[in-house]
């Protein structure tokens, strides 16, 4: 019998049971469903965090300082001359600051740091001007504003030359920061930047845990963390006298590449482990698909064995009931495409979610499904092509 005969049987008879084709492919739709969602949702937070870390520069160091190390001025400008060393920034932060301008109040978060600030984070200024190294030395209360706090405070951007309050201290806004959008640590334009040395009175601290420096480029990046390691070493490593080897550090060093390389390595591991759970999905939907033909053969033995009374092979039989699986969990599948992709759409539109599909997770697990069909077929399609055909004639 030919193929195309073979396709017209099994179609007719998965039609036949319109409801029961449908219930049995339920387990297959759910499963692709579930590997596009939640493989595109790991995908999608793989790509904002690269996204936000690659924003920030490749060629960026983070230097943070522990228990009761410090970088001066003197050591600032000592580094700035180590080969591979572009520029030095501090960093100050602060989370939940209060600023507040006439009867509007709100909370936001504060940076403080130097005029290289802006230019070693890539903060570009929309208006205004950036701080400068004059407002540092002189401690102006001056202040750049992220546009989501400008909106907030005053309903507008337009606000360079206004006065607001931070903490009950009026500042100045000299410059208004270009927006850049949220992302999964949250808004990127709710802040405030200050010039350091205001900040450190402001906040009543003179500690400094976190310098970011930028490397003069990306092939100099490990030029300049081997000198940063030898200042620090230096300043900093505690020794172990008989053997004249580093035991103990007041510091960290971390690149933007290898921070990249680690959130991606952890953001796919995430979505390999969200693969998985959509693959047992796609297994249960295979052991329906098996449930439902070893059903079908006893059913239709009669039909089967009045097949093979009149000449059909074993192979025909084998092949037919192979075709029936394949099309449920083929149709199984390509409902679970349609219903993968509306339900990403409904996520991240409605739920602001990050989501990703890939062509490739897409194609691999519609073949997936139809290989789950196939391989849980084949117990019910042996059974039918085994039996005799007497026995077969003489079932009630």
């Amino acid at each position: 019998m030919r193929i195309s005969q073979l396709f017209k049987i099994a179609l007719f008879s998965v039609w036949s049971n319109k409801i029961r084709s449908l219930l049995t492919m339920l387990g297959i739709i759910i499963g692709i469903s579930s590997v596009i969602i939640l493989v595109g949702m790991g995908q999608g937070t793989q790509k904002e965090i690269s996204d936000q870390i690659s924003s920030l520069g490749t060629n960026l160091i983070t230097v943070s300082l522990t228990k009761a190390a410090t970088i001066d001025a003197e050591d600032i400008k000592e580094l700035k001359t180590k080969p591979g060393i572009k520029a030095i920034s501090p960093q100050i932060t602060s989370s939940n600051v209060n600023v507040k301008a006439g009867s509007k109040s709100s909370t936001t978060t504060l940076e403080a740091s130097n005029s290289n600030y802006g230019e070693i984070k890539s903060y570009t200024v929309a208006s205004g001007t950036f701080i400068t190294d004059r407002d540092v030395k002189n401690r102006y209360n001056v202040l750049v504003i992220g546009t989501e706090t400008a909106n907030n405070i005053f309903g507008t951007t337009n606000v360079v030359g206004e006065t607001m309050y931070v903490s009950g201290i009026q500042f100045k806004i000299i410059g208004v920061l270009k927006s850049a959008g949220t992302s999964t640590t949250g808004s990127s334009d709710d802040k405030i930047i200050l010039p350091i040395s205001t900040a450190q009175r402001l906040l009543k601290t003179s500690t400094i845990s976190t310098y970011y420096v930028e490397a003069q480029s990306q092939s100099k990046i490990d030029t300049a963390m081997s000198y940063l390691k030898m200042f620090l070493n230096k300043k900093y490593g505690l020794r172990n006298l008989a053997t004249s080897t580093i035991t103990d550090t007041y510091y960290r060093i971390l690149s933007q590449t290898s921070l990249l390389t680690t959130a991606t390595s952890t953001t796919k591991s995430m979505s390999n482990m969200l693969s998985g759970v959509g693959a047992i999905s796609l297994l249960v939907g295979g052991i329906g698909i098996m449930n439902i033909m070893l059903v079908s053969v006893i059913e239709r033995t009669k039909e089967i064995g009045t097949r093979k009374a009149i000449g059909a092979k074993r192979r025909t039989i084998l092949a037919q009931f192979l075709i029936e699986a394949s099309i449920i969990s083929g149709l199984g599948g390509l409902l679970g495409v349609f219903f993968g992709y509306a339900g990403a759409y409904i996520a991240k539109t409605f739920f602001a979610t990050s989501i990703v599909i890939s062509g490739n997770i897409v194609i691999g697990a519609f073949v997936f499904s139809v290989l789950v069909g196939l391989a849980f077929g084949i117990y019910p399609a042996n059974k039918a092509s085994k039996l005799n055909p007497i026995e077969a004639l003489r079932f009630q």
